[in-house]
């Protein structure tokens, strides 16, 4: 009864990150940016839980990594994709440029596709996550109470444009993943922790964006420190 009962818990749990993403959807349509923030939140809570409990249970499933993708489209691909639509509609009086902030929910449909079936990403990523994108993205709306200029029409396209392109390009990534605790081989991982955090503390929102910045550095210097020492033990 208890194998019966725990091979249901990490499908459950992708099914909440589902149903939040959902929610998320229609804050954002509302113009809530806020309640759209808090379930982005927890659906990366639910994202980062689901996959932990199938390790720890060992009950993965074949329908349990396509009903995560099938959510993950939702949460990181629609969200996001809605409130640059939202945002896209408040700065422009074009009836159907709007529309073209779901092109992100295109790119992100398609990195998660790529994801499935690509072989090199079973430890790291290949191009930005989607979880990631998406916090990016739904910072932009408290970034703009600050700094209105973000809320121009070329700067929320360019804005789509990379984002597109960062999601299915060619830039590796590490996952925070951990083979072992050990300071050596993880030094970037944890540096990007501390600095992340501290520059969320001190900056929230507007510290979102240098975050992704930050990943992509610290993931270069990851990686080549990998290859030096791959270099020296040859």
């Amino acid at each position: 009864m208890a194998f019966f009962m725990k091979k249901y818990i990490p499908n459950s749990i992708t099914s909440l990150n589902l149903f939040s993403g959902c929610i998320g959807v229609l804050m954002a349509l509302k113009g809530d940016f806020q309640a759209a923030f808090y379930c982005v939140l927890a659906s990366g809570i639910f994202d980062f839980f689901d996959g932990m409990s199938a390790r720890a249970l060992h009950v993965k499933s074949l329908i349990g990594k396509e009903l995560d993708s099938l959510a993950d489209v939702i949460s990181f691909g629609f969200l996001p994709g809605t409130v640059m639509y939202m945002l896209l509609k408040d700065a422009s009086s074009h009836a159907y440029l709007p529309y073209l902030g779901f092109v992100m929910t295109v790119f992100s449909a398609l990195r998660l596709a790529k994801f499935n079936i690509d072989t090199r990403q079973t430890t790291d990523f290949i191009g930005v996550n989607t979880p990631m994108n998406t916090f990016v993205i739904i910072s932009l709306p408290f970034i703009a109470e600050q700094y209105p200029q973000v809320k121009q029409e070329f700067i929320l396209l360019a804005i789509v444009a990379m984002s597109s392109f960062l999601l299915v390009s060619e830039i590796k990534l590490f996952s925070m993943k951990l083979s072992s605790l050990a300071w050596a081989p993880n030094k970037f991982k944890y540096l990007f922790l501390l600095v992340s955090l501290g520059l969320i503390i001190a900056l929230q929102f507007l510290s979102l964006p240098i975050v992704l910045l930050l990943y992509i550095l610290f993931s270069y210097l990851h990686f080549a420190q990998e290859k030096h020492q791959d270099r020296v033990e040859a």
